[in-house]
């Protein structure tokens, strides 16, 4: 496959996230749904969670196992370990930092648009790996492999989508403008992970980038069900946390069985 073939599947892979967004600018919903469509997103959150840290966590057991059979140096594990930890530490202590600043200009918790933006943030440098994917799948030749990781991570794009715009049903309607700047953040890194996956490969940036991810989302899962927490009664926002978390394991599920 092309170079100029692998961006434009990668930037098709990305543009996906799109579908969801318009989500943000439903109204006249009653306060339980509003809450509702939030919990159902961090629900989506919870389970991107546990696919980026399975996905993060693997090369670094890789590497383990190969030191054990004497293949290949301590130095690597050591740096595949320090480069998981340092990476979630700061995704997740950067966006603290941000929102903590920005809070304490006003005194007021988190605004939907600073959830979404995290997210968006989050979910852009999970893209980003899965751009390099991609790329990579691509440069070495595994055409197949490529086409199937596009379709994949399409359709799990879609659901991200919903997962940044639910937020933004509690607050004002947000204008266009701003969903397409969410959606450019949360889906652009897709495209530029195609680019440089296809250039350029190595295994650490995949977990760097991965753990960055999982740092931001542990920061945008929390502040999510802070808001359940403060307009929800608990039976109804676990009944939508639990929705989420089965509709992304369904489409997850769905992709495996069509090979992807």
């Amino acid at each position: 496959m092309s170079f100029q073939e692998t961006v434009l599947l990668a930037a098709f892979a990305g543009a996906t996230i799109f579908l969801g967004l318009p989500i943000g600018r439903l109204r006249n919903l009653s306060m339980r749904a509003q809450v509702m469509l939030t919990t159902a997103a961090a629900g989506i959150i919870l389970f991107l969670l546990w696919d980026i840290l399975s996905q993060a966590i693997e090369p670094v057991e890789a590497s383990l196992e190969a030191l054990r059979a004497g293949v290949a140096p301590a130095s690597e594990f050591l740096i595949n370990v320090v480069a998981f930890g340092a990476s979630i530490s700061v995704g997740l202590l950067s966006v603290v930092w941000v929102t903590t600043r920005l809070r304490s200009k006003r005194s007021e918790p988190a605004i939907p648009q600073e959830i979404a933006i995290g997210t968006a943030v989050g979910l852009g440098l999970h893209n980003l790996s899965e751009g390099l994917a991609i790329g990579q799948s691509s440069a070495i030749g595994a055409t197949s492999l490529a086409i199937l990781l596009v379709l994949g991570f399409a359709a799990h794009n879609a659901t991200e989508g919903f997962g940044i715009a639910a937020p933004l049903t509690l607050g004002d309607r947000p204008t266009w403008r701003f969903l397409i700047l969410l959606g450019l953040i949360g889906g652009g890194p897709t495209f530029v992970g195609g680019v440089i996956g296809y250039t350029f490969v190595a295994p650490i940036l995949s977990i760097i980038f991965l753990g960055l991810a999982a740092g931001a989302l542990i920061f945008v899962f929390n502040e999510m069900m802070a808001v359940s927490r403060r307009f929800s009664s608990p039976g109804w926002a676990n009944i939508a946390l639990l929705i989420g978390l089965l509709v992304a394991f369904a489409t997850d599920f769905l992709l495996v069985a069509a090979g992807a």
